[in-house]
């Protein structure tokens, strides 16, 4: 398949959004392959919109300056994920300025640290866990846990379980409608109210944490016009550094689900395993496994690709998982092989789960470092513990976003 063909096809629906809702993680792809093409156009909630995915896309969609995120998802994933005023929905040096805060916490010593916490919390969760346990439901505990610890808060005042089960719920809520939406929009709006109060918190003093903590940088961060930021947009920066360490649980979850699906792929591995061999793993399971389904971007400068030109303000689909699967960028895409990670030097443009890019001239997840340190260490738990996997549905729907191994991958401990 070519990422430029002579123009990009249009498809005959007059509206692809149901479309979308039922086929979720291989709607584009599955069109994509129809058609012998790497986009093509459609309409979605009756928006046009061009569909794209592979190195050759990514590599236009995180060319710096050309897309911007504002208006480009959903106000209802919007409102439970990144939300207004965010450092996502910031452009140019507003953006780089909020970026390099957050990239400034992802240094070794921090990213130490919260190993040092998870491991804890890991084994201090696992004394706790019945003898069957989803390890989703596991893996979330203890992660929830970690972000309230690494982010310097207190952990019993900050109510670990509520705000593990509001953070998990805006992830849950984010691709649904209906009642399951607005319940995750009203527990977004409490945790949103228990971080505002801690921001206010730190800033008059009442709450002590050390300066170089997240907690203590988001809440005395100053943006470009040297004042401080708003103690809701503060807020929902705290709420972005914590909702994505409990999303790393269906991270977590996948390993479980790799290393019992797929288990000569990593036969070779072992508690004591090089940090190589498990950083290789790691990368399978985030290149191989369906986690954010794609991004969406408006166009700020006009430019002309495959055939096609974008106009200002027009909309643009990614496709992460169709590029973290494509034909031309991975030799059999399909298969669960860590060894294509071996001596791997990296390509922001083809692998591409938390998106794309580069960090501080894009939109890429200033998190990334961390999540792949923190799943190496939840390789490190899982292959140290005594467990075995019961008979259960280990399906994985691709129609669910986001999804997940349809039990939940139930665990049953204390046994060899």
């Amino acid at each position: 398949m070519s990422g430029s063909p002579a123009a990009i096809p249009s498809i005959s629906a007059l509206d692809s959004g149901i479309a979308l809702w039922r086929e979720g993680y291989v709607f584009v792809r599955s069109r994509c392959d129809g058609l012998g093409t790497d986009a093509f156009r459609t309409r979605i909630m009756m928006r046009n919109v061009v569909c794209m995915r592979g190195p050759a896309a990514a590599e236009q969609f995180y060319m710096p300056g050309r897309f911007t995120r504002r208006r480009a998802i959903p106000r209802t994933a919007l409102a439970l994920l990144q939300d207004w005023g965010s450092v996502q929905t910031l452009d140019g040096e507003a953006h780089r300025h909020r970026k390099q805060m957050f990239m400034d916490m992802m240094d070794a010593a921090g990213i130490g640290r919260a190993i040092s916490i998870f491991r804890a919390e890991w084994g201090a969760t696992l004394d706790r866990a019945p003898r069957r346990v989803r390890l989703h439901d596991l893996a979330r505990e203890a992660l929830g846990r970690t972000a309230i610890l690494w982010c310097a808060l207190p952990l019993e005042e900050a109510e670990p379980e509520r705000r593990t089960a509001e953070l998990s719920a805006m992830i849950e809520g984010a691709g649904s409608f209906g009642l399951g939406h607005i319940r995750a929009r009203l527990m977004r709006r409490r945790c949103e109210h228990w971080a505002r109060q801690t921001i206010e918190a730190i800033r008059d003093g009442a709450l002590q944490a050390r300066s170089d903590s997240p907690a203590q940088r988001i809440a005395l961060h100053r943006g470009l016009s040297g004042e401080e930021l708003p103690p809701g947009i503060a807020a929902v920066e705290l709420l972005n550094l914590l909702r994505p360490l409990v999303a790393i649980a269906r991270f977590v979850t996948f390993i479980g689900h790799a290393l019992h699906v797929h288990r000569d792929a990593a036969a070779h591995l072992s508690a004591n395993a090089a940090d190589a061999d498990l950083e290789a793993f790691v990368q399978e399971v985030r290149r191989f496994y369906p986690f954010f389904p794609m991004v969406g971007g408006r166009v700020l400068e006009p430019f002309s690709w495959a055939g096609h030109q974008f106009g200002k303000d027009d909309w643009v689909l990614l496709d992460l998982y169709g590029t973290n699967h494509h034909p031309d960028a991975w030799h059999d895409a399909e298969t669960f092989d860590p060894q294509r990670f071996r001596g791997w030097q990296g390509d922001g443009c083809t692998l591409v789960p938390q998106g794309g890019g580069g960090f501080l001239s894009g939109h890429r997840c200033p998190g990334e470092w961390l999540t792949i340190a923190l799943m190496g260490e939840a390789v490190r738990q899982l292959l140290a513990m005594d467990y075995a996997v019961p008979e259960q549905d280990l399906h994985i729907p691709m129609n669910r976003l986001p999804t997940l191994p349809n039990s939940g991958l139930v665990l049953e401990l204390g046994n060899t």
